[in-house]
């Protein structure tokens, strides 16, 4: 039996963090999560921290504490592990509350696929599986900036880290024993450069969908409209859909109109236009006047391309099965689709580092790309 009091232990105080803190540093390895709030804003709302060191859970509460700053040296304490589970925006709730990203981490959803558990296994699932205990799921959608939480919500977030510590030392081992373990470090080390490096702004019309049906001045159009969206929804600290939706933005892009009148849409209309539709308008000009524009972005696949994914997605699911791994963890259908339109595909991101070790030549080959020939002793 596992000997772990998960009983929650509330923490508000300066001095007792920072007396916590100064133990956590002396161990190799600890727990840690955060509650946060997101439904209005941009960005996340920190509530909570949750640190577990395997015997008890600390829940940390970061609305009442003044000096963080213990916290933040221990996270930025590459002599102990910071372990977490599926922890992409806990990093960025880190950064926004301390200004600061963890690291080294361990990501014991990333490490579970590794080890041939499946691809994106939930904490909860991770727990039942190894550990075959269940959880309680019930405070997903708390209200975690409320004061005092409920005893309910403590349980739920002393839980989230209380097996974390032993879920990693199974998948340590784990990983060890298959020689992965350096998979692991990549790929924790990858998130946690996106999570300092978010993408410009400059490059967020390429998520939006049926862009590539634009071109030239739509396209610079949408490409400025897009950048400004997401300068204002961050310095507002708002939704980007609640400033303005993707769709409009698009509409803009395709109409390029040339008064305010001609502006009016479902999603941008009343207040909305009353609001933005000046300075839209003077984007609009100054992106038409641009003597440059994007690239055309990627179009659908056509049917030859299809059935060179088709392949290429074949060839990934032999490697995955026979290294019994999920096929998700190998290479993502953005990344095959890629390659596929790429006039001279070549290895990129993801796909440079272990991936590429273990899948690219077989890529490659499949795509018709010569192979270079080894040195000759």
């Amino acid at each position: 039996m596992l000997n772990v009091d998960t009983t929650p232990r509330w923490v508000d105080s300066s001095e007792e963090l920072a007396m916590l803190c100064r133990k956590w540093r002396e161990q190799k390895a600890v727990a840690l999560d955060t509650e946060f709030m997101r439904s209005r804003t941009f960005y996340p709302q920190p509530a909570l921290v949750q640190v577990g060191d395997g015997e008890h859970c600390y829940l940390i509460d970061n609305l009442a504490i003044e000096n963080l700053e213990p916290l933040r040296e221990l996270i930025l304490d590459t002599g102990v592990t910071k372990i977490m589970h599926s922890c992409s925006e806990d990093l960025e709730t880190l950064d926004r509350l301390l200004g600061a990203i963890p690291e080294p981490i361990f990501d014991t959803q990333i490490a579970a696929a590794m080890t041939g558990l499946g691809a994106g296994l939930g904490y909860a699932a991770t727990v039942n599986t190894l550990l075959n205990i269940e959880l309680p799921k019930s405070e997903t959608r708390s209200d975690w900036l409320q004061r005092p939480l409920s005893e309910a919500q403590k349980t739920y977030a002393a839980l989230d880290v209380a097996w974390l510590p032993h879920i990693y030392a199974i998948l340590l081992k784990r990983l060890r024993e298959s020689g992965r373990s350096e998979w692991l470090r990549e790929d924790c080390s990858q998130l946690v450069a996106a999570a300092r490096n978010p993408q410009p702004p400059e490059l967020y019309y390429q998520k939006v969908k049926g862009a590539w049906r634009l071109r030239g001045k739509q396209l610079a159009v949408l490409q400025d409209l897009c950048a400004w969206r997401e300068r204002e929804a961050r310095l507002r600290d708002v939704p980007r859909n609640h400033l303005l939706k993707e769709g409009v933005c698009l509409n803009l892009a395709q109409q390029l109109p040339d008064h305010p009148a001609a502006m009016a849409q479902p999603g941008l209309e009343g207040r909305t236009l009353r609001e933005h539709g000046d300075t839209l308008l003077k984007i609009i000009n100054r992106a038409c006047e641009r003597p440059d524009a994007p690239p055309a972005l990627p179009q659908p696949l056509n049917r030859r391309q299809g059935e060179c994914l088709k392949e290429l997605r074949k060839r990934v699911s032999e490697i995955a099965e026979r290294e019994g791994l999920p096929a998700e963890i190998l290479v993502r259908k953005k990344e095959l689709e890629a390659l596929v339109q790429a006039e001279r595909p070549t290895l990129e991101g993801r796909l440079r580092g272990w991936r590429g070790e273990l899948i690219g030549g077989v890529l490659m080959q499949s795509l018709g790309v010569p192979q270079e020939e080894p040195e000759s002793k």
